[in-house]
Formats: structure tokens, C-alpha cells, sequence
């Protein structure tokens, strides 16, 4: 069992910057996949940001590229999403996942875990 807690959301404006963190606790958190994912009202759940299981490499949505960056800090078990020049696009609830078996996956539904979400309002 992995226990994830996103923090770091907010009101921004277009342009602007938010950092989002994730603390996990329960098993070894460097066995696992780790994503982001975000949802807008009325839309599906779409990926943003992934490091494989191994830490050696991040994967980006086209969308983000350029503007986000994820890193974590195995020692204390959290991961970030540095968000740079936002859009109004990128509102949504942003969530943290870890996914145990796969190096890596964009896809929600291949994560077992999941934690309960940040809003983050971006004002045009």
C-alpha cells in the first residue's frame, strides 16, 4: 500500500507559477512509477508528467512540454511538478499516482494508486 497526499494548489494567474507536491508514505517509494494527472470538469483524466520506475527517465504530455518539469527526492519520499508559464487550459484537479508494476505508463488507468487531488485555478 501507497499513501499519496498533493498539496501545493492554487489561484494563479496566466503566465504565473505553482510548485505541487506529493508525500507518499506506506512502501518503498522507489519501486514505483510515479505521475501526474490532472482533470477539468467534464473531461476525462488526462496525463501530465511521469518518471519511470527506475528514476532515469521523465516522460511529458505535448501539452506541458516546455513549461513543467517533474523531479522527487527519494530520500523524503515526495514528488513535485514545477508548473511555469500558465494557461488558463491547464485549470484542473491535479493528482498524484503511483503505479507498481509498469517502468511507466501515461495511461490512468495502469496506476494503483492515487491521492486525493489539488485544485489549480489558473485566471486568464
Amino acid at each position: 500500500q501507497v499513501q499519496l497526499v498533493e498539496s501545493g494548489g492554487g489561484l494563479v494567474q496566466a503566465g504565473g507559477s505553482l510548485r505541487l507536491s506529493c508525500a507518499a508514505s506506506g512502501r518503498t517509494f522507489s519501486n514505483y512509477a510515479m505521475g501526474w494527472f490532472r482533470q477539468a470538469p467534464g473531461k476525462e483524466r488526462e496525463f501530465v508528467a511521469a518518471f519511470s520506475r527506475s528514476g532515469s527517465s521523465t516522460y511529458y504530455a505535448d501539452s506541458v512540454k516546455g513549461r513543467f518539469t517533474i523531479s522527487k527526492d527519494n530520500a523524503k519520499n515526495m514528488v513535485y511538478l514545477q508548473m511555469g508559464s500558465l494557461k488558463a487550459e491547464d485549470t484542473a484537479v491535479y493528482y498524484c499516482a503511483a503505479a507498481s508494476v509498469l517502468p511507466w505508463s501515461g495511461r490512468a488507468s495502469r496506476y494503483d494508486y492515487w491521492g486525493q487531488g489539488t485544485q489549480v485555478t489558473v485566471s486568464s
